[in-house]
């Protein structure tokens, strides 16, 4: 085979041209940190950083969705931990107040504290997170508790009574609290509205003249049907809507496929009954007529609403010990998924400083090859 000068050359220049394509591939290599710039360069670590960075991308969002969850039962654990403490302190004052030798002053005093801890209530419920409201289910831009809609009074009933009454009895807008109990409108019996409660008891309340005169307890004893007057002072009647009753449930999902719910029931803690019985109570305490029998039964009430607390803030901690625990899956899996994405395309330097030294070897050996290997021409003698 003949081998002529013009053959020397272009190979030579062959040669070049990829040592200069090798060195240029470990200079990008050194300056971008990666091992490839195009998926054209190899196609499996492309497809491979795609499904990589997908999962580095989920895990992300899962850290920020469990950084929300916690604030979120953090803030919710914190208002609970405020509300039982608060419900305790109105049963030491009513425990204080049932005592026989406190004077009507005393008690009135007594229900003054009462009732500042039930507007303290009512703002805990109103407590707001990222400027989000927490106990009120998935209504997060509206106000789960009016108190101005709360303790209308008799005469409150009467003007609703004197309406337009609605067609279904569970349309009807008041609610009626006795003792720890709520009784719903059924209808009307003549000239008495009647509300229905727990084991058939009832309240009917007798209207003159368009106003509430008086409200009169019916309920069963040992098999026999029993009736009492009731005076206002314990019978609070409050808008269905005073409370919100949204209990839909916010969940956040912290893994794939894992959602957990981050709030409690709002109607557990801080229901319409809550503040009817602590009004009822701040009534009682009011009333120079009120025994210390009547103020001792309301620690049954009480002790309801405290368990409530107690048990919704124990079941919100049930699910914060599952967050805890999916956190830590999730880092794990965070730091998993970064290093193996690591591996699949960011560049070792030093084996890439080492191969950009080992090209800049060859390309030099090959300038030095192809200036011997290129034999003079006329024109170098030209010159």
């Amino acid at each position: 085979m003949r081998v002529t000068q013009s053959m020397m050359t272009a190979n030579s220049m062959k040669h070049l041209s990829s040592g200069y394509g090798q060195m240029m591939k470990y200079q990008d290599q050194l300056s971008s940190g990666k091992k490839i710039s195009r998926a054209s360069q190899d196609p499996v670590v492309a497809m491979n950083g795609i499904r990589y960075r997908t999962q580095v991308t989920e895990t992300g969002q899962f850290k920020r969705n469990l950084s929300e969850a916690h604030n979120w039962m953090d803030t919710s654990d914190a208002t609970l931990d405020k509300a039982t403490n608060s419900l305790h302190r109105i049963r030491e004052l009513t425990v204080q107040a049932s005592n026989d030798s406190y004077e009507s002053g005393q008690r009135s005093n007594i229900a003054k504290e009462v009732a500042q801890l039930r507007e303290h209530l009512a703002s805990l419920a109103n407590t707001r997170n990222n400027n989000k409201y927490m106990f009120n289910g998935t209504d997060t831009t509206n106000a789960p508790v009016d108190t101005s809609r709360m303790d209308i009074g008799f005469n409150g009933l009467s003007g609703v009574l004197e309406g337009d009454l609605p067609e279904e009895a569970e349309d009807f807008p008041l609610d009626v609290m006795y003792k720890g109990n709520a009784y719903t409108f059924q209808g009307m019996e003549g000239d008495s509205a009647v509300f229905t409660g727990p084991d058939n008891e009832t309240i009917s309340f007798t209207i003159e003249d368009g106003s509430v005169t008086g409200a009169v307890r019916s309920f069963s004893e040992d098999g026999t049907t029993r009736t009492e007057s009731l005076p206002e002072r314990n019978v609070i009647v409050s808008h269905k809507d005073a409370v919100s009753t949204n209990g839909r449930t916010v969940s956040v999902e912290l893994m794939k496929g894992t959602n957990v719910d981050i709030n409690v029931n709002p109607q557990a803690v801080f229901g319409n009954q809550l503040f009817a019985d602590l009004k009822a109570l701040e009534n009682a305490l009011e009333h120079p007529d009120t025994t210390a029998s009547e103020l001792s039964a309301m620690l049954d009430v009480l002790d309801k609403h405290v368990n409530n607390s107690v048990n919704e803030r124990a079941e919100l901690g049930a699910r914060m010990n599952r967050v805890e625990m999916i956190d830590r899956r999730v880092q794990e899996q965070d730091l998993i998924a970064k290093r193996i994405m690591s591996d699949n395309e960011d560049v070792e330097m030093e084996e890439a400083i080492m191969n950009l030294m080992t090209a800049e070897n060859i390309h030099r050996a090959a300038l030095s090859s192809g200036a011997r290997i290129m034999q003079p021409s006329l024109m170098d003698f030209l010159r």
